[in-house]
């Protein structure tokens, strides 16, 4: 019995959820995505799910229609494929992409860069950071 149901190879996985990411960052659906570089919508789903693997060429088109450098596709990418390690710097955790994938996280990054006075936007990340503490007092006093 063969397994003709190869799974997909993590990096692929990673690269294509930073795909999807950025795009819902922008608000960009996928056929409009899919239009910007010729293919179908169903094609970019195949790449988001890691399903197809995108090719050099088109991960650069990717770039220039998302606008990110080609860097951003490989952050927080899996580990120990191919001997990469070496060339890596330490990962940051997962959990500011996993943020970045939720609604409300989408909300918050698309609100905050919208506010153009770097004042405020300090302001409201010392307003965040006040909550979070309250948050962690909370539970200490319990």
């Amino acid at each position: 019995m063969s397994d003709n149901k190869k799974k997909p190879n993590p990096v692929d996985v990673h690269v294509g959820s930073r795909v999807r990411l950025r795009r819902t960052m922008l608000g960009m659906s996928q056929e409009r995505l899919g239009e910007s570089l010729g293919i179908t919508f169903q094609q970019i789903q195949k790449y988001e799910k890691g399903s197809n693997r995108i090719g050099a060429s088109r991960l650069q088109k990717i770039c220039e229609v998302l606008n990110v450098p080609i860097s951003f596709f490989f952050e927080d990418a899996p580990a120990g494929v191919g001997g990469a390690e070496g060339f890596r710097e330490a990962s940051g955790p997962n959990y500011v992409v996993d943020f970045l994938s939720t609604s409300e996280g989408l909300q918050l990054n698309r609100a905050f860069v919208k506010i153009a006075d770097a004042k405020v936007r300090r302001r409201v990340i010392d307003l965040v950071k006040a909550l979070g503490d309250a948050s962690d007092s909370e539970f200490e006093a319990d």
